[in-house]
């Protein structure tokens, strides 16, 4: 048992090792999000007219829309298209998110009590 399974349990354990524990997953939670960061993700509409391109941190950095398909678009559906493209990427995002953070932990996130990371991460996908 970790000194942070003792602590979520409400016993008291090592303070000085729940530091190293906490400071141990900080780093790595530090260190996947800055691999996230150097990375970049596509999506697609549904119809693969428009497709955009985020960062790892969630910024767009390039759209692009196929001109020969674009015509059989109206304004309204174009807009739509260009929500879903960026919507998808963003997906592709919090996908490549959960894969890097998976384990970081040590612990199984599907036994009781799960990943005490998941509140943190759902959070950063909610919020950006």
């Amino acid at each position: 048992m970790t000194e942070i399974d003792a602590f979520l349990q409400g016993r008291e354990g090592d303070l000085a090792g729940l530091v190293r524990e906490v400071t141990a997953w900080t780093a790595a939670l530090g260190s996947a999000l800055d691999e996230l960061a150097r990375e970049r993700m596509e999506g697609t509409d549904a119809r693969e007219v428009v497709r955009a391109r985020v960062s790892g941190t969630g910024g767009l950095v390039g759209l692009s829309i196929d001109a020969r398909r674009l015509r059989d678009l109206d304004h309204v559906e174009l807009a739509e298209a260009v929500k879903q493209a960026i919507g998808a990427a963003k997906g592709a995002m919090g996908e490549r998110l959960t894969e890097l953070t998976e384990g970081l932990s040590g612990r199984d996130p599907s036994l009781p009590g799960g990943d005490p990371l998941a509140p943190h991460i759902e959070r950063v996908l909610r919020e950006g």
